[in-house]
């Protein structure tokens, strides 16, 4: 007995092409404006500008291969992977996080050295490449915001580091414009950075459970098991398990002990019961073994 509540719903379809034409903008801009950041930065002769154009170039990578994921991610199931390719999206994900760790390190390396040897850049070059760094990304990371899945939102961060990181140039920019302590521009990068690893830490947290599968928080498997056994005709539930595909997409499996046998009316009644139940908690895919009264549980057995 097994229910998709999901998969195919247009809805669906439609979010996951939202969320890939708005990882593929990002991708296009970022790498545009990484090119920019580097002649800017040249020109200027500012160092945080090219500390940024060299973190842009990596956000680059991370939203392609993102958006190349996200793509991946809608194919239909086959023999080899038979959930389809959802945790394709949450490996992209993950590897998004890891770039984005490793940069923000990068720039700490960086900025930390600059906190002792500091130099004054231009401050009204800085000024102009900081407003449209700032649109630049603002517009992109506002696009990604709204989407649902944990890639977009990963990518988001992405985005939100870089906007940040362009208001930290900018209010520096100004401040160098009027006064000579260019001091301000490695401190303000260092706080940033930190800043923006606390929430590496907490995708790193939420997308851990994931991959080790893991029942998802919004999720109590004793109480849906609970209820199950309060259906009529069970004696008992086992091997229930719920974990989730992507971080979005539940999946629940469970062995049913009946007390009874079943007509064919009895057991499509249940099978009904199962499928509500299935609905009721958003469960993406169910899949349930019915266990009649005196038969031995195959896994029971593999496990004595």
């Amino acid at each position: 007995m097994s229910n998709t509540a999901s998969g195919s719903c247009p809805h669906d379809r439609h979010d996951h092409h939202h969320a890939s034409g708005n990882i593929k903008l990002a991708f296009f801009l970022n790498l545009g404006f990484a090119a920019v950041e580097i002649i800017g930065g040249v020109l200027t002769g500012s160092t945080a500008i090219l500390a940024n154009a060299v973190h842009d170039l990596g956000d680059s990578f991370a939203l392609g291969q993102a958006w190349y994921f996200e793509q991946v991610s809608h194919g239909k199931s086959n023999p080899r992977y038979s959930y389809g390719y959802k945790r394709f999206s949450l490996l992209g994900a993950l590897i998004s996080t890891v770039v984005l760790l490793t940069s923000s390190l990068v720039i700490l390396a960086q900025a930390i050295p600059r906190i002792f040897a500091a130099h004054h850049p231009d401050a009204g070059g800085m000024i102009l490449l900081a407003l449209v760094g700032v649109s630049v990304n603002g517009f992109a990371m506002t696009k990604l915001s709204k989407d649902k899945g944990m890639n977009s939102r990963v990518v988001a961060l992405h985005l939100l580091e870089d906007v940040l990181g362009w208001v930290a140039v900018l209010v520096v920019a100004i401040i160098l414009y009027f006064w000579d302590l260019p001091v301000l521009d490695p401190v303000l990068a260092v706080l940033i950075t930190l800043y923006i690893l606390v929430g590496v830490i907490k995708n790193l947290k939420a997308m851990l459970p994931v991959f080790l599968q893991a029942v998802p928080p919004e999720l109590d498997l004793a109480v849906i098991t609970r209820e199950i056994e309060q259906l009529q005709h069970i004696h008992a539930v086992h091997h229930a398990h719920i974990w989730s595909l992507d971080g979005e997409h539940s999946v629940f499996t469970a062995h049913l002990e009946l007390n009874i046998q079943l007509d064919v009316e009895a057991y499509m009644k249940l099978k009904e019961e199962i499928r509500m139940l299935v609905e009721r908690y958003g469960l993406f895919h169910s899949t349930v073994e019915i266990e009649y009264p005196g038969e031995a549980c195959r896994n029971r057995i593999s496990e004595s």
